[in-house]
């Protein structure tokens, strides 16, 4: 006795087997019926209002009608959701003698994958009558047969079914004779004629009748047998076989004329009487064709191949005859066993051309698989291969779908190549391949990348304008319109660069144009942005930056800073006449606005009034005294050098330069005359008036030096006649500084004082002082100082 704790689990067991058989039970199938020989189109079934669907559902998710035999027989209205006859339906052809004759049927809703499940039961109608293999028949029967004996007549076949196929048969009215109808296990209904008198060959050796097979139709049909009874001589036995029914098993694909079975048969009469043939009794026209006996022996062969598929077993009556035309009736059970002689079947239903890069889980095909096999042999395993982003799931009996595993990506591969395997289980194994081939489409994730993350232009100063000086490029991984690239300015980043004015970008190809001509000395370098964008949605954009570099071109000559060339009066350089040779007499300043060689200057004197006198060294422009100075050497020189940078071509600028030789400085300055005024020779008035504005001038100018030398010298208190000090803090005297590239290697400050006697107007003496105290600003030193002469700085 189970105890209430062993009962418990098993409750719980029981209930969860339930549980698990109700989840896989499938809703029932949607059954109609429809009369056969029904015309073509005509209506079947309301078939969305029965299954709960809206109209224009089965429009909007791709529905369609799929049969088991690939045939399509039914059609789907989509608009209306009516269910109608494709074709005129013969269900002799569908379905045979097999009764009921149903038609399965599957409705497929692709979006989403769904499946319902249908039957079309076919219905019989009257239009097949009853037919006998032959229009005659002779029965022989002895005449000391007994009354009651029973003789088998041939069969009729109805290919109608139920009410409609074979009911009855009649016979002729005779007194000796009526006909029996006796129903078979197979469901078929056999005629037997059965004697009812003692017969007599001497009275009546032969007896015409005819047999009458009727249907149950309304009205009913009828097919006529004519038979024809002799009366033979006594065989008072016929022959019997050994063993009915004889079960035999025959592999499908047994070769032909292959061995079957054989029969045997036995008749005790003795002579012609015992002797007995076989032969085939009542065979359909498809066991003819199947099989052979041998009349002699009873060995049954085989005539034609064997399709367990199409049919797997035969009944085969066979008839014993001896001499005396006794027979007797045996029948054979042919089963035929099934071998893996099919391979199985795949059909597609749908199949998806292309799927976007991007998508998730997406149905790419769905596919059904059949094998027409049984047992092992019909067992089928479908696979796909490990190594692609798909796999497979099955969904409604046979059928599957093919679906993506992940979301794929086109730049790594944009197409594969699925194969769809399927193996049966049979021995041996056998297997069919689909190959199914999945284009990617491209979708929009990848920004254009530009081939560098910078750029380096270089563009020569005074460019012509539109000039292409360089291009910028970006690939794009995605295709069509995804890749192709628009190139576009992006603002720059010190907003006072006008870059709409300097460059522009062809939008097609990534070209830099240089829109006008470029200075070097206004912009030597700048840099911006380009943006590479595609043409997708949403558009994807990269950038890159661009660096362009301007080369300068010699486009600007030296310019002289010292000795000023604005000036209104010439600078005028004073140089004792004890100098020795090599005597710093002054230096030219110039600079060049371009740069590298091309703001290399050198100096060259082109021109002097006494050549040999004066000479200019060629990298820094210092004008000395090539040999010493004499009595006789003029007292005025005027000295044109030539500046010239190393351009190509070389560009050059000139500067005179005044020398006025003095005796130990006590001269009156004399301003510098033109060449034209030393070729002329003096008048004596105008030496005169030389004479009275020099005389002038050297008043003023020793005031001038005295109220100087008194400011210094009052510090110390010393006597006027006793000499100077040294000045505090910076000279007063305006100073030019002419340091940087093409100036003066050293500067000079000179301390000026006067005799004690200030009758006479000459310099005591001149020596430098303060040698490290410059003027910072050239430029700006010059233009305060447009005239020289009244300067205290020398060189």
């Amino acid at each position: 006795m189970e105890t209430p704790e062993r009962i418990q689990p098993d409750r719980q067991v029981r209930a969860f087997i339930l549980m698990v058989f109700l989840s896989q039970a499938r809703p029932e199938p949607i059954r109609y019926s429809v009369l056969e020989e029904t015309e073509s189109g005509s209506f079947v079934a309301h078939l969305s209002k029965d299954l709960g669907l809206g109209i224009g559902e089965l429009a909007a998710r791709s529905a369609r009608v799929v049969s088991d035999d690939d045939k399509q027989r039914l059609l789907l209205d989509r608009q209306t959701g009516d269910l109608l006859l494709k074709e005129k339906l013969d269900r002799e052809e569908l379905c045979g003698p097999i009764e009921p004759c149903v038609l399965h049927f599957q409705l497929l809703l692709e979006m989403p994958v769904q499946f319902f499940e249908g039957e079309l039961s076919v219905q019989d109608v009257n239009d097949n009558s009853p037919v006998f293999p032959t229009g005659e028949m002779l029965l022989k029967i002895l005449e000391n047969s007994h009354p009651g004996t029973i003789f088998p007549l041939k069969l009729a076949q109805d290919l109608d079914v139920g009410s409609n196929g074979l009911q009855k048969y009649t016979l002729s009215p005779d007194s000796h004779f009526h006909v029996l109808t006796r129903n078979h296990s197979d469901g078929k209904k056999y005629p037997d004629l059965v004697q009812d008198k003692a017969l007599d060959r001497e009275e009546q050796p032969e007896f015409s009748l005819s047999l009458t097979a009727l249907d149950g139709g309304s009205p009913p049909r009828s097919g006529t047998l004519a038979v024809r009874v002799l009366i033979m001589d006594v065989n008072d036995n016929a022959p019997e076989f050994v063993h009915t029914p004889y079960e035999v098993q025959v592999l499908e694909d047994s070769p032909l004329d292959s061995p079957i079975f054989t029969v045997l048969a036995r008749d005790i009469d003795a002579g012609n009487f015992g002797r007995v043939s076989y032969g085939l009794f009542q065979a359909s026209d498809e066991i003819k064709e199947t099989f052979t006996i041998n009349e002699v022996t009873g060995e049954i062969r085989l005539k034609k191949k064997l399709d367990f598929e199409q049919i797997k077993s035969y009944h085969v009556e066979i008839e014993a005859t001896d001499g005396g035309g006794l027979s007797g009736k045996g029948t054979v059970v042919i089963q035929v066993v099934d071998v893996n002689d099919n391979a199985p079947e795949l059909t597609l239903s749908s199949l998806t051309s292309s799927i976007p890069e991007n998508a998730p889980e997406t149905v790419v095909s769905i596919f059904r698989i059949r094998d027409r096999d049984s047992g092992d042999n019909g067992r089928m395993v479908c696979s796909v291969p490990d190594d692609l982003p798909f796999i497979l799931k099955p969904t409604f009996k046979n059928f599957y779908t093919l679906v993506t595993e992940s979301p794929l990506d086109r730049e790594m591969r944009a197409e594969y190549n699925v194969t769809i395997t399927v193996t049966d289980m049979g021995t041996p194994r056998l297997t069919t391949q689909h190959h199914i081939t999945v284009l990617v489409s491209d979708v929009n994730d990848n920004a254009p990348a530009f081939t560098q993350t910078s750029y380096t232009l270089f563009v020569p100063e005074n460019n012509s304008p539109a000039l292409h000086i360089g291009s910028v490029s970006a690939t794009d991984a995605d295709a069509g319109a995804n890749a192709q690239l628009t190139y576009s300015l992006l603002p720059p980043p010190d907003p006072g660069l006008p870059l709409a004015s300097l460059v522009s970008v062809n939008a097609d190809n990534g070209h830099l144009f240089a829109l006008r001509a470029l200075d070097y000395e206004a912009l030597q370098a700048f840099e911006f942005r380009v943006r590479a964008t595609d043409r997708g949605a949403p558009a994807l954009s990269g950038q890159a930056l661009v660096r362009v570099r301007v080369l300068d071109a010699n486009d600007n000559a030296p310019f002289v800073l010292y000795p000023p060339q604005n000036g209104s009066a010439p600078c005028t350089e004073l140089v004792p006449r004890a100098a020795e040779p090599g005597y710093l007499v002054g230096k030219v300043v110039a600079v060049d606005g371009d740069s590298g060689q091309n703001a290399w200057l050198s100096y060259q004197l082109l021109r002097a009034t006494e050549p040999g006198l004066f000479g200019v060294w060629a990298h820094n422009g210092e004008v000395r005294t090539a040999r010493p100075l004499s009595e006789r050497d003029a007292p005025r020189h005027r000295l044109l050098v030539l500046v010239k940078d190393n351009g190509e071509p070389p560009l050059s600028a000139s500067v005179t330069l005044h020398v006025l030789l003095v005796d130990g400085f006590s001269q009156p300055y004399l301003p510098a005359r033109d060449a034209a005024a030393d070729a002329a020779p003096a008048d004596p008035l105008t030496v005169y008036l030389v004479v009275a504005l020099a005389a002038v001038s050297s008043l003023f100018l020793f005031s001038l030096l005295a109220l100087v030398a008194v400011r210094l010298c009052r510090r110390s208190g010393a006597a006027w006649a006793g000499g100077c000090a040294a000045p505090e803090g910076r000279f007063p005297g305006p100073l030019v500084d002419v340091s940087g590239a093409g100036t003066l290697s050293q500067s000079y400050q000179y301390e000026v004082c006067l005799t004690g006697d200030p009758g006479t107007g000459e310099f005591k003496f001149l020596k430098p002082i303060f040698p490290n105290l410059l003027v910072q600003d050239t430029e700006k030193e010059m233009k305060e100082n447009a005239n020289c002469r009244n300067s205290f700085v020398f060189s």
